[in-house]
């Protein structure tokens, strides 16, 4: 289409040229309107048609080309010099009008409709037109608020468009506005003073600590229509005018007359039911004087109905404090269950009934039960509080802890054969007790902790219970084989009586190391000699790598324990076993090496009897070390007596 403010700039150029030229008239006759126009007006300006209206909206300077929209639109002028509404925001420079063409498009034909709008009506983000909608204000349809009634009167006739219900102008901020003043303008026209947007009910910003009648205590909950009635079904709230000089205009009199006093004498706002005793009435000098909780004490409550002229029984505590709230659990006592036995009236809790009050009873408390919360044995259940409880048996408050082992004769779950109520943990079930069961304790046994036995997991149980019952009572129940299976056989060898003897095949229950029952000469290396004083760990080692000592598969040849002192000098060439060539078990010196058969050098004459180390003297360094050293030995005379000694 056409450029439409090129074509204006065009036209109003035109004029002016033809205007110097002196052509007006020709101007105003001609036809020639009709192609200077760039196009039909709307409906709504029909009126404007014609060469002749041009300058009715625009102007002729062709400097500064001006729409004289705001000169017809005053409701809009307005509100642009208000700075208020939609357009203030959207119009920047609202001197020229050239703003009001980017929503306002004309000459496009008549049924061309001039408002341009982006997007839905409901998207439209009222904070552009200086109104934020709050609270309950968001979430209301826009005809609520836009019709025709809630248009100001004085807007009415500045609106140009006659269907006031097509315009979206001549609202005002203010409440009244839409809403209808339930206060008769009796408090002003701002509205916000008092509600908010979101509870309307709600007149939190009223603060009435300005008022002649200040709220305080109770009177700040009650709610305002309590006070402030409305004038008759449908009326506005009466807010001037109450009396309020007494309570009485308000509260009827509970007392009928009783007290000339007035209300405040014994009452305070911060509640009805606490009473501050008036200087003139000293309760403790009637025949029952308030003490402990009975200070706090309503004055209804005993004095029913508010007459105070009735006289009221206080002999005893049931005569206010009804029903019993241990239905009569007591009322066997001499003193039939009254109350102040175990209370007092500083506070029902807690009772006054300790030790020393529960010794009088059929259960003293002693030991660890003298420690023990009244509300352990005698459950809380309120009124169903149960006090006369079964005490015949530890189980008729404690669990059986050791599930039913001992039930049977001759304990029959009695707890007291082996604890006391002084402590549960420390067991006086002694050694003496033990020789009667299947397992008297003998010997290294004695001396071993209960704990190390009766321990979880062991006995056949997988529970937590700790088991005191054994059907397994050998070794291998408690110990662990440490010979991993090597005394098998000697281990399943029967006694007289047909049970095997296992672990005391070898050892006794005096001491684990003491193996007196092993015999050892039954064995491919019996003990010998000096062996015979060697300790079983000497030969019987731990293995590299493992943690049990290895008892077979032990080496029997004297080097395989026994550090070989020579470095070889005399080994064989046909076999290893060294040692017993020269020694023997019984001792290692004297040497039993026969010099005259294995040797180049027979001891005769006076060598006979000369001892070893008199010749071998002479170390020599081996492979790292120094040893005696044996071969080869000299022979001649001067090499042991040197070169002066002379033949016989």
């Amino acid at each position: 289409m056409f450029d439409a403010p090129s074509i204006r700039k065009g036209i109003a150029t035109t004029v002016v040229q033809m205007l110097s030229a002196g052509f007006l008239l020709l101007l105003l006759v001609s036809p020639l309107h009709a192609q200077l126009s760039p196009g039909p007006l709307s409906k709504a300006h029909q009126s404007l048609s014609g060469a002749t209206q041009c300058t009715s909206c625009h102007t002729l300077r062709v400097a500064a080309r001006e729409l004289k929209c705001v000169e017809c639109h005053v409701e809009i002028a307005q509100r642009l010099r208000d700075h208020r509404g939609l357009h203030a925001t959207l119009v920047k420079n609202p001197a020229d009008g050239q703003e009001c063409a980017k929503c306002h498009s004309e000459h496009n034909g008549a049924d061309f409709y001039l408002i341009h709008w982006d997007g839905p009506i409901n998207s439209f983000d009222h904070r552009q037109a200086g109104y934020v909608l709050e609270g309950k204000h968001a979430q209301i349809e826009c005809a609520k608020c836009h019709t025709p009634a809630n248009i100001l009167p004085a807007q009415r006739t500045q609106i140009k468009v006659q269907d006031l219900s097509r315009t979206w102008l001549g609202l005002s901020k203010d409440c009244v506005t839409c809403h209808k003043d339930p206060h008769s303008g009796r408090l002003g026209p701002n509205c916000t003073q008092c509600h908010n947007f979101s509870n309307w009910k709600a007149a939190s910003g009223f603060d009435h600590s300005k008022t002649r009648y200040p709220l305080t205590g109770l009177h700040i909950k009650v709610a305002c229509e309590k006070c402030h009635a409305p004038r008759g079904p449908g009326g506005t709230a009466k807010l001037t005018g109450l009396a309020f000089g007494s309570c009485a205009d308000c509260h009827k009199d509970p007392h009928r007359g009783s007290f000339p006093q007035t209300c405040d004498t014994c009452h305070t706002t911060g509640g009805w039911n606490s009473v501050r005793m008036p200087s003139s009435f000293d309760h403790s000098k009637t025949k029952y004087p308030l003490l402990g909780k009975h200070v706090s004490v309503g004055c209804k409550d005993c004095h029913a109905g508010g007459d105070f002229k009735k006289p009221v029984a206080f002999a005893q505590c049931v005569d206010c404090h009804t029903p019993d709230p241990h239905k009569g659990q007591f009322s066997a006592r001499a003193d039939k269950g009254e109350c102040a036995s175990c209370h007092t009236v500083d506070g029902f809790k807690p009772s006054t009934f300790g030790v020393k009050e529960h010794a009088s009873s059929k259960y003293p408390l002693e030991g660890k039960h003298v420690k023990v919360e009244c509300a352990k044995c005698h459950l809380p259940a309120g009124k169903d509080t149960i006090y006369k409880v079964k005490f015949q048996l530890c189980t008729d408050c404690h669990k059986d802890v050791h599930d039913g082992q001992f039930a049977a004769a001759p304990y029959k779950n009695r707890c007291e054969e082996c604890h006391t109520v002084k402590d549960f943990h420390r067991t006086n079930y002694s050694i003496a007790k033990h020789r009667n069961t299947r397992f008297a304790l003998t010997g290294a046994h004695i001396a071993v902790s209960c704990a190390d036995c009766h321990k979880v997991g062991l006995g056949g149980r997988t529970d937590k219970v700790l088991p005191f019952h054994f059907e397994d009572r050998t070794c291998t129940a408690c110990h662990q084989d440490p010979h991993r299976g090597e005394f098998r056989e000697r281990m399943a060898a029967l006694r007289a009586k047909g049970s095997p003897l296992g672990c005391e095949a070898c050892h006794n229950v005096r001491s684990w190391t003491d193996v007196g029952g092993f015999d050892h000469s039954k064995t491919k290396f019996p003990l010998e000699g000096a062996h015979r004083g060697v300790a079983c760990g000497e030969c019987h080692k731990v293995p590299a790598g493992s943690h049990d000592i290895q008892f077979k598969g032990a080496p029997k040849n004297c080097e395989a324990c026994h550090a070989e002192p020579h470095a070889g000098q005399f080994a064989a060439k046909d076999h290893t076993t060294i040692c017993a060539d020269c020694h023997v078990v019984q001792r290692w010196v004297p040497s039993t090496f026969d010099h005259d058969k294995r040797t180049q050098f027979p001891l005769q004459g006076g060598h006979a009897g000369v001892d070893c180390a008199l010749c071998h003297t002479l170390l020599r360094e081996i492979e790292g070390k120094f040893v005696l050293f044996y071969k080869p030995t000299p022979k001649n005379c001067t090499d042991c007596h040197g070169a002066d000694v002379r033949p016989l």
